[in-house]
């Protein structure tokens, strides 16, 4: 067998490159047309190598069987086959290892070197195509035939042929080894085909496009595809050029920049100034070393230190990398305030903040009690969850003045982008650490009490969800080692005493609401109010609006006056408006010349504030049919409704209007077949739906409601309406009902019955199974209202429901309808 490489690759076209382009050229001139290509040829297989025809290329030669087809071919009529390999990774490639079509050439001299190395120059003469091998011992040897090229003389053909030349001549003038002469050359050769053989034999291409070239015997075709070579090949070497030429300026101005800043540092040595840049490094370096930074970032931070020695200040990475660092070392990593363990100093300290509230502050002083006989426990994350303006945020606060730790408040209400809390990648402009971090570096210790606010109202969008992100936050395993996306390094905020507040629970995704400890805060009694707004509101109020007791006192009848009058809600806050009200209505007085204090008494208070605003629900009420208190809990604390039923001639239509949402018009599904089971049970026509339409509203009807706990109160509606006996107005209900007639358990049941007792309600029928849930309930509360638990919904009409009045014929009341037979 015969392969034999033509050294490397790019010795190969190096040197092929120099003797195509010097010697080559008598090769090219010289007239080879009558040379005879002989149908036997011996095979040289090239590696990295296209021989095309006229060209002269010299070749080292290495393998044994090679050596011999050359010996072989300078005793003979030196005549050979050159042809490529498709793989040039194989050393001893078969006849499938070639490629069919190659140049027939002759052997011009062979040179040995002391080295023992042999070198031959050959030229190729003829394209030729292998029909078969013949021999393959001790070389190849093939049967083959000459190919001709394949053009017809044209306009368009000589145009190709200039237009390929003078592609080429520009390619010539960019390659610094191609003699000038080339272009000379090729402008003088008439033959397109032999144009397109030299243009080709001097590209720095692949074998595969070479080889391409080589078996294109169409000549326009292969004058097109060289073009396109060419155009690629001197794009390649402008833009090579172009980047060249940056690079050598760019190191021109680095070049100058240190010279210009050696001289500088000279200067200021000699005027014994110092390098202010190095003198700015030295600080952030001192700055660093004094946070006691852990050791993931301080190796973080001293990677940026070497960066930005090497950047200059004008660069815009500069004051990135500045940035940075400026934010590592202002950090608290080991800065942390020292807990106060006093258990009877935080009771008192809670006690003179809120009123009220024993279950939270019984939760803080169980935590500082462990951490009296634990030093370093996990801190708790508590989520406060109540109506608005009940103390949620202000009790954070006083949980941090209790322990004496720094209190922060991160608002979270409408957040939806989760670098909110990640922080911003620094490959972004302007990045920045989240909110969590930025709040440690306010508050300047790592254990603070950091409260989250609203929690409940976060949001989520194409940004990301930052629910999502607090998970990690949130959990005592593993917000050790939590990683801002600025900083890029772990950061412990397991030290920090999270906070979070929330009016619904609902809105929190339970994976996050699992990792929290919930409090609910319930709303406050008209009794809390009163002491509440005696301690704190209105000697805030009156001292924020420049008044003194000595111009301005309140009775409790005129606090009372305002709570019941003049404000319906779960918190205080609207309580704090109108006793603001009074106060500056009063400062006016004292600015027109007033000089007598001013007592408010419920009449002051009527005389300030106008009318009154609210009136009892039920004052005033006479017994209806049809028409039942029910009691209902939203995020903004309990509150009374009404359910109203009436009925009209119709064909067993029930229509629910009110915005009630799907849970609640189920409800009102199942009390009419537990009221129409119960029919015959309740005096009522057993064909009553049959000739009749029902109607079921519940005011008000711009307020959604929804929920399962109406269940009751819709069935003694309707109860009431078919039996025509009239509803107690004093009493209200709740609780959720089955077609079984039982009665579930409901939640909210301190904040409804706080509501009913504002409303003026005396009476509350709940679930039997919700008598637990009594015990939670001021005891002034448990004395004024009177409970009724039932299990059974026959056990809620004797309670609610009035003896039906006798008609005027002296006949009992009934429903309207059909009566029953024999009636």
């Amino acid at each position: 067998m015969s392969g034999e490489r033509e050294g490397d690759e790019e010795e190969a076209e190096d040197e092929g490159g120099t003797s195509s382009a010097a010697e080559g050229l008598e090769g090219i001139e010289e007239d080879t047309s009558n040379v005879v290509v002989p149908e036997r040829l011996p095979v040289l297989a090239l590696r990295g190598v296209v021989v095309f025809p006229s060209a002269i290329v010299p070749l080292p030669i290495s393998r044994p069987a090679s050596l011999q087809l050359v010996e072989q071919c300078l005793a003979g009529d030196r005549m050979l086959a050159l042809v490529a390999q498709k793989s040039a990774e194989e050393e001893h490639p078969g006849p499938d290892g070639l490629y069919t079509r190659g140049t027939a050439g002759r052997l011009l001299k062979m040179l040995r070197y002391p080295d023992q190395s042999v070198r031959v120059l050959v030229q190729g003469l003829r394209r030729i195509e292998i029909d078969e091998m013949v021999s393959t011992e001790p070389f190849f040897v093939a049967r083959n035939h000459v190919l001709v090229d394949e053009y017809e003389s044209s306009s368009g053909l000589d145009a190709m042929q200039a237009h390929l030349v003078n592609q080429f001549a520009r390619f010539v003038s960019m390659i610094p080894y191609l003699p000038d002469e080339l272009q000379l050359v090729v402008m003088n050769i008439k033959d397109p085909g032999k144009v397109t053989d030299l243009i080709a034999s001097n590209l720095n291409v692949s074998v595969e496009e070479k080889q391409d070239l080589l078996a294109t015997l169409d000549v326009p075709g292969r004058m097109q595809r060289l073009s396109t070579i060419l155009n690629r090949e001197i794009e390649l070497l402008e833009l090579g050029s172009k980047i060249q030429g940056q690079v050598q300026s760019e190191l021109s101005k680095g070049q100058k920049e240190f010279y210009l800043r050696q001289q500088l540092r000279a200067i200021q040595s000699e005027l014994g100034e110092g390098d202010a840049r190095t003198a700015d490094i030295d600080e952030l370096r001192a700055k660093l070393d004094a946070a006691s930074l852990p050791e993931a970032a301080r190796k973080a931070a001293d990677t940026e230190l070497d960066r930005l020695r090497l950047i200059p200040p004008e660069s815009a990475e500069h004051s990135v990398v500045r940035t940075y660092l400026e934010w590592l070392a202002n950090l608290p990593w080991a800065v942390a305030t020292r807990d106060d363990l006093d258990i009877r100093h935080a009771r008192e300290v809670l006690d003179e903040d809120h009123f009220g509230l024993d279950r939270v502050k019984d939760r803080i002083l169980e935590y500082l009690a462990v951490r009296k006989l634990k030093p370093d426990p996990k801190s708790p994350i508590l989520c406060f969850a109540g109506p608005p303006g009940v103390g949620k945020t202000s009790l954070g606060r006083s949980i941090a003045r209790a322990m004496d730790r720094r209190f922060l408040r991160l608002s979270l209400g409408g957040v939806r982008d989760e670098a909110e809390i990640r922080g911003h990648r620094r490959t972004y402009v302007g990045a920045l650490p989240g909110r969590i971090v930025q709040s440690l570096r306010s508050a300047g210790s790592n254990n603070p009490l950091l409260v989250l606010d609203e929690i409940d109202k976060l949001g989520g969008d194409f940004r990301g969800d930052p629910a999502s992100a607090l998970l990690e936050v949130l959990d005592p395993e593993q917000n050790s080692t939590f990683v801002d996306h600025y900083l890029d390094v772990p950061f412990d905020l397991s030290r920090i005493m999270f906070v979070t507040t929330a009016n619904d629970l609902d809105g929190i995704p339970w994976a996050l609401r699992d990792r929290m400890e919930v409090i609910e805060i319930g709303g406050y009694t008209e009794e809390e109010k009163l002491e509440i707004a005696r301690r704190h509101l209105v000697p805030k109020q009156v001292l924020e609006n420049g008044l003194s007791g000595e111009n301005l006192r309140f009775s409790d009848e005129g606090i009372a006056k305002i709570v019941r009058d003049y404000t319906r809600e779960a918190g205080l806050r609207n309580l704090e408006r109108e006793i603001g009200r009074v106060c500056r209505k009063v400062a006016r007085e004292v600015t027109e010349g007033r000089t007598e204090p001013v007592v408010v008494d419920g009449a002051k208070v009527r005389e300030l504030l106008g009318a009154e605003r609210f009136v009892s629900e039920v004052a005033g009420r006479s017994a209806e049919t049809g028409v039942v208190t029910g009691l209902a809990y939203t995020a903004n604390g309990g509150d009374i409704l009404f359910v109203e039923s009436t009925r009209m001639s119709g064909r067993k239509n029930l229509t629910l209007t009110g915005s009630l949402g799907e849970v609640m018009k189920e409800s009102a599904q199942t009390a009419l077949s537990l009221v129409r089971s119960r029919a015959e049970h309740l005096g009522i026509p057993t064909d009553f739906f049959e000739v009749s339409d029902l109607h079921v509203h519940v005011p008000a009807g711009a307020i959604p409601k929804d929920g399962p706990s109406a269940g009751v109160t819709i069935a003694t509606s309707l109860a009431s309406l078919l039996s025509g006996r009239p509803v107690r107005p004093e009493v209200a209900m709740t609780g959720e009902i089955t077609l079984r007639g039982a009665v579930l358990p409901i939640g909210g049941v301190k904040e409804k019955v706080l509501a009913a007792r504002r409303a003026g309600i005396r009476e509350v029928i709940l679930p039997r199974r919700n008598e637990k849930d009594l015990e939670e309930l001021p005891a002034d509360v448990r004395r004024d209202l009177q409970f009724h638990l039932v299990e059974r919904f026959e056990e809620v009409l004797p309670i609610a429901l009035l003896e039906a009045p006798p008609r005027e014929d002296g006949a009992p009341a009934r429903s309207g309808g059909s009566s029953p037979a024999g009636d």
